[in-house]
């Protein structure tokens, strides 16, 4: 596939990749907001919009997602006992984010209690901190390993499959990092996580991250 325009057409089909592009616009303008709020706080506002009805559209989006990681398990849970484990740890984690992500969605449109927001947010934020933590070591254990096996291999093009894999893994272990920061300041709120400035660029490096995973090859 090498037209652009067609390119682009499968990325937006795809649910992740609207949600990449979505999640682009949400710290995109979260970072214009912080930018202009003291100077420009018209355009503060309507980029304070813009961030609010994206991060609720992503939600929408991702309804039903936390089947995916159970089907994971279902499918290919891991080579090894321990790949395995931390499968099922990382992929719980994100089921639990995805599944309570629905409720904060719905309490923060109306349909349910907006007091419920908070404790739904929590809840979900902790489960993908969880599950990010153990996807992250499962990355980092595949990276040593195909340094470790590149090094006993000659063939040219089984070099280039694993240098591939490890881009791929290297582009999930930046996006998982970002999410695990943003997910932080939600179960946490600190100074320093929360600062307008990490949340945007956190934001925008697991987008584009993500970009790269999914854009078609």
């Amino acid at each position: 596939m090498n037209d652009r325009v067609d390119k682009v057409v499968v990325f937006l089909a795809k649910r992740d990749g609207i949600d990449k592009l979505v999640k682009t616009f949400q710290y995109v303008s979260k970072l214009v907001h912080w930018r202009v709020e003291k100077t420009h706080p018209d355009a503060a506002n309507r980029a304070k919009q813009w961030e609010v009805a994206a991060g609720l559209s992503r939600k929408a989006f991702r309804t039903g997602r936390f089947l995916t990681g159970f089907n994971a398990l279902r499918r290919n849970p891991g080579p090894t006992p321990a790949f395995r484990l931390l499968a099922v740890l990382a992929n719980a984690g994100e089921m639990v984010y995805f599944f309570f992500d629905h409720f904060t969605w719905l309490s923060r449109i109306g349909v349910l209690d907006p007091k419920l927001a908070r404790r739904m947010s929590f809840i979900s934020a902790f489960g993908e901190s969880f599950g990010y933590i153990f996807f992250l070591i499962s990355d980092f254990i595949m990276i040593y390993e195909g340094f470790k096996l590149e090094k006993g291999i000659t063939d040219d093009e089984s070099k280039e499959k694993i240098r591939g894999d490890r881009v791929m893994r290297l582009m999930g272990v930046s996006a998982n990092f970002a999410d695990l920061i943003i997910g932080l300041a939600d179960i946490e709120p600190n100074p320093l996580c929360n600062h307008a400035l990490t949340l945007g660029i956190s934001g925008l490096v697991s987008a584009w991250a993500g970009w790269y995973r999914n854009w078609p090859s």
